[in-house]
C-alpha cells in the first residue's frame, strides 16, 4: 500500500499550509496595522500583533503536525499517542475549515481542505492497520516459537507434550 507516499505528501501539503497561513496573517496584520482598523473600541496596534501571533501559533501547530506525518514516513510506523491525539486534532480542524471555507471562500478552498484531511486520516488509518498487522504477525511468531520451545523440551526431558510431569 502507498502509505509512505501518502504521508509524505501530507506532510509538504502541511508545510506549504502553514506558511500559507502564516503569510496570510501576517499580510491581515499589515492591512489591519496600516488602515488603523479598531474592533469594538480595541487598539489596532493590539489587533496587528495578535493576528500576528495567532498566524505563528497556528503555522506552527500545522509545522508540528507535518513533521509527525513526515517522520511517520519516515519510520514507516504510526505515529504515538501524542502524535496521533495531534494527527486526529488537526483532521478535525481541516474537517470544520473546509465546512467554513464552503461560504466563506468558495468550492475550491473546500476542495483543498478535503484532500489535506483525506491525507491525515490516509496516513492515520493505513498506519494503524500496519500496527494490527504487525501485532498479530508477532504474536503468531511467538506462538509458534513457543510451541516449537516446549516441544524441544519435551523431547529432551521425555516428559510428554502436554508439559505435565511424569509419575513414576
Amino acid at each position: 500500500m502507498a502509505r509512505r507516499p501518502v504521508a509524505w505528501v501530507g506532510a509538504i501539503v502541511l508545510v506549504a499550509e502553514a506558511i500559507g497561513i502564516a503569510l496570510l496573517n501576517w499580510f491581515l496584520g499589515l492591512v489591519v496595522d496600516k488602515q488603523e482598523m479598531s474592533l469594538a473600541g480595541l487598539d489596532p496596534r493590539a489587533m496587528s500583533v495578535s493576528t500576528w501571533v495567532g498566524g505563528i501559533v497556528f503555522g506552527g501547530y500545522l509545522a508540528l503536525c507535518a513533521l509527525v506525518m513526515a517522520r511517520a514516513a519516515a519510520r514507516d510506523r504510526a505515529p504515538g499517542g501524542f502524535g496521533r491525539l495531534l494527527l486526529i486534532s488537526c483532521a478535525v480542524v481541516h474537517g470544520l475549515l473546509g465546512a467554513f471555507s464552503v461560504g466563506l471562500v468558495g468550492w475550491l478552498a473546500f476542495a483543498f481542505m478535503m484532500v489535506v484531511l483525506g491525507l491525515i486520516v490516509l496516513t492515520l488509518v493505513a498506519y494503524d492497520k500496519k500496527a494490527q498487522q504487525d501485532e498479530g504477525e508477532a504474536r503468531r511468531d511467538g506462538a509458534a516459537q513457543n510451541d516449537a520451545t516446549r516441544n524441544d523440551a519435551a523431547q529432551n526431558n521425555g516428559a510428554p507434550e502436554s508439559g505435565a510431569p511424569q509419575h513414576a
